[in-house]
């Protein structure tokens, strides 16, 4: 398992719930593709978090770095449903800061750490 971690801020005129609709069809659109696991959408409570924490937090799960790589191939095709729907995104966030995370120890880490 692969864990894509966006952090997100919003343009200022930028309505949340909107973007969250957004979101809910892009990210349903790639899981009915088969090229993402599953994924949520969080939002910072009573504006608790440092300076360095932003607006909302999408954290999208991939079965492996393959399923991942399929996920951009679909961005990258020339079809005007997945550009319009990443569109619908993409044009509401601000700024965004990405991460790509694994479970740690990962299971073949903790395998040859057994065979030591």
């Amino acid at each position: 398992m692969n864990l894509y971690h966006c952090s997100i801020d919003l343009h200022h005129e930028a309505k949340a719930l909107v973007f969250a609709n957004a979101v809910d069809q892009w990210m349903g659109y790639l899981k009915e593709r088969g090229v993402i696991q599953t994924w949520r959408l969080l939002r910072r409570k009573l504006n608790l978090a440092s300076d360095t924490n932003r607006d909302f937090l999408l954290e999208i799960e991939f079965t492996d770095m393959s399923q991942l790589d399929q996920a951009f191939r679909v961005l990258g095709e020339m079809d005007e449903n997945v550009e319009r729907l990443y569109a619908n995104v993409n044009t509401l966030i601000a700024a965004a800061d990405f991460g790509l995370y694994r479970p740690f120890p990962d299971p073949e880490r903790a395998e040859r750490m057994a065979l030591i």
